[in-house]
């Protein structure tokens, strides 16, 4: 048998998200689809490595296995089983992945969190389907052109999942480019500890290992941590952590602003890299709990109870070690807005702590048209740069789409290679002095830094009324000659 391509499988796998498609609400799908791929690759790979183990029975039998594989697929979780229920087929599910987490302590939770016995949704019909649909392929090692094919895999079809949503797709997934960008910017290092408090489906921890690999590094010598408040998107999240191999991971349920779980000894953890892209000028975030928090996170200021966004940058500086630095998404908002909000920028800035201010081009983002931007922050700035903020405008780098704009490599390059150099390019970026920033009541609007707008061209009025003079007299002659023609015919004007 030929081994699958990364193509053949992303196809295949989005197959099936077409034998759900109209019975089942596509923001919601996605649950069940990833539930029966993890399982099927569970299975596969459980049974592939199964053949190089002695036979033996009992309690030895159960240890061998658990030396021997990641996970360790018990008889009620195999594939093969649950092929051949005909009726209740969803409660045979729950059942092979309730026994499958029971097995296998790193799955605590992860699974429990999909309902197949659900059978006006989820009829036998249709469960037989897509479990026909999965049989159809093998997902073992050996029978993957690449290593690391199903973690891509799973990331294809977050995006799809993603697209199909539409606005809800912004709750768990941001635009690979974006995420890329943010990663260069930032430059993960091997042995670093790395943390996304709004963790989603787990993508910026996973580009972070990506960028690291690629540098020459060993992407499972970098600690992974995380939080998310929804428990089907922490679950998604997991797996897709688990699928690209990288089991080194802590990615806490719940909420970070009300309830922190990232904590040693009751204090936060510190990290070397924060990378965050949080729910944009989110209503009831926390505030009450923000005034009475303990953990000292809020120091310079809370902000309004409708817009969050402040609420998690304070969270994420909090979180940064004495080198640390962070990237962030945020709304243009949170640049300009006047109250607490200014406060609190001004405490950002008299600390030294913001780095660059990058305005990202429109639309890039799921469900929401609000402008967006970067915001690097730095505990300890290179020297050229303190006092200092880096102001760089890329609203017109991006590729056209119908539905949504994106992020082309050449536009990322061009980002990464200016903040680097750290130069003023008229019109693009300029290093700005905090001085000016204050003269400005600390408003970070890029138009207050960087003139943007295009020059209009001079017009040459004798010019003009010479090619216009030109203009009516050939028109003047197409016309005479046109009449010329109409009584040649008959037609008398």
């Amino acid at each position: 048998m030929s081994k699958l391509t990364l193509s053949q499988l992303e196809s295949h796998l989005w197959e099936s998200a077409n034998i759900l498609r109209g019975s089942i609400d596509s923001a919601d799908y996605k649950n069940y689809i990833f539930g029966l791929l993890f399982l099927k690759r569970l299975n596969d790979v459980f049974e592939e490595s199964q053949v190089h183990i002695a036979p033996t029975t009992g309690e030895e039998a159960r240890q061998a296995e658990h030396d021997t594989h990641q996970f360790v697929v018990p008889a009620s979780s195999r594939w093969q089983r649950i092929q051949s229920v005909t009726e209740g087929i969803g409660e045979a599910i729950n059942e092979a992945l309730a026994a499958l987490e029971q097995e296998n302590a790193t799955l605590s939770g992860v699974l429990a969190t999909i309902d197949y016995n659900d059978s006006e949704r989820l009829p036998d019909r249709l469960l037989q389907q897509l479990i026909k649909h999965f049989s159809a392929i093998s997902l073992g090692n050996a029978s993957l052109t690449e290593p690391d094919m199903l973690g891509r895999a799973y990331e294809y079809l977050i995006r799809q999942f993603a697209d199909d949503a539409g606005k809800k797709g912004g709750e768990f997934y941001t635009p690979s480019k974006v995420v890329e960008l943010i990663v260069k910017l930032i430059k993960p290092e091997e042995g670093m500890r790395v943390c996304d408090p709004t963790a989603g489906s787990g993508g910026m921890l996973i580009q972070t290992a990506d960028y690291i690999r690629a540098k020459g590094g060993n992407p499972r010598r970098i600690a992974l941590h995380g939080q998310e408040r929804n428990l089907k998107t922490w679950a998604i999240g997991k797996m897709n952590l688990l699928l690209h191999g990288l089991c080194d991971h802590r990615i806490e349920k719940g909420d970070t602003i009300r309830e922190p779980k990232l904590l040693a000894d009751g204090e936060l953890i510190l990290y070397d890299r924060v990378i965050a892209n949080p729910p944009f000028s989110l209503s009831n975030w926390g505030q009450e709990e923000a005034k009475a928090d303990k953990l000292s996170r809020f120091r310079f200021g809370i902000p309004p109870k409708d817009k969050g966004d402040l609420a998690f940058v304070q969270h994420m500086v909090a979180t940064l070690n004495p080198n640390g630095k962070a990237g962030v998404v945020v709304p243009n908002g949170v640049l300009f807005r006047s109250g607490a909000e200014a406060a609190i920028r001004k405490g950002l800035l008299a600390e030294d702590l913001v780095e660059a201010v990058i305005a990202l081009p429109p639309n890039l983002f799921y469900g929401t048209g609000i402008p967006a931007c970067i915001l690097l922050l730095n505990k300890n700035k290179e020297a050229a740069k303190r006092q200092h903020v880096f102001f760089l405008n890329a609203t017109g780098g991006y590729h056209e789409g119908k539905n949504q704009n994106f992020l082309r490599d050449s536009d990322v390059e061009s980002i990464v290679s200016a903040y680097e150099r750290g130069v003023d390019i008229e019109k693009y970026c300029r290093l700005v002095h905090d001085s000016e920033i204050q003269a400005n009541d600390y408003n970070l609007n890029l138009a207050r830094y960087i003139d943007s707008s295009e020059q209009e061209a001079q017009i040459d009025v004798g010019a003009a009324l010479v090619k216009l003079r030109r203009l009516e007299e050939e028109r003047s002659e197409i016309e005479g000659r046109m009449l010329g023609f109409l009584k040649e015919l008959g037609y008398d004007a």
